[in-house]
């Protein structure tokens, strides 16, 4: 298995691992619109020894309180079924951090299982007063930093790009 930046020929491969993993074409179709609007900032795949993708983890900017302060989100992740449950998403997820923190971005945040990104150093977005339009989303907003400096005068709104209003 090899882990990497996602390159042109992997494409519809994620795409059908998307539509795949979540049983409906949001995620496909939102992954797809990001890419075309210049949106995806980062896209790690997983692939297996025949170059089948079998693992993916996007990250595409948002802003806080309508600044670009060099923020990603973390959206959407998936594993191909027979191999949940071993450790991929973690590695796809800790690949993708570690190269925005190359590139310079600031903080990543994500909508999901506290318990799950709690693990990986993820923190309640809530504790420093940052939020996104999702209701009750309060429990699985969450952060991590990439430089330490990240959240100095920062709180309020974490706005999605606008393919995310679909959802």
């Amino acid at each position: 298995m090899l882990i990497r930046v996602e390159i042109p020929v992997d494409a519809a491969g994620i795409d059908s691992l998307l539509r795949q993993s979540f049983g409906r074409d949001d995620e496909a179709d939102l992954v797809q619109q990001l890419r075309e609007d210049g949106l995806l900032t980062l896209g790690i795949v997983a692939t297996d020894d025949e170059g089948g993708v079998v693992g993916y983890a996007a990250f595409t900017p948002v802003y806080v309180q309508g600044e670009d302060r060099q923020w990603v989100a973390l959206a959407p992740i998936a594993v191909e079924a027979s191999l949940r449950r071993q450790g991929l998403a973690e590695k796809l997820i800790y690949e993708g951090l570690d190269s925005l923190n190359e590139f310079g971005y600031a903080a990543v945040v994500v909508l999901g299982s506290p318990s799950y990104y709690g693990r990986l150093g993820f923190k309640s977005a809530i504790s420093q007063q940052l939020h996104c339009r999702w209701p009750d989303s309060q429990t699985s907003f969450q952060y991590y930093l990439l430089d330490p400096m990240a959240l100095s005068d920062v709180s309020g709104l974490v706005e999605y790009s606008p393919p995310f209003e679909r959802l």
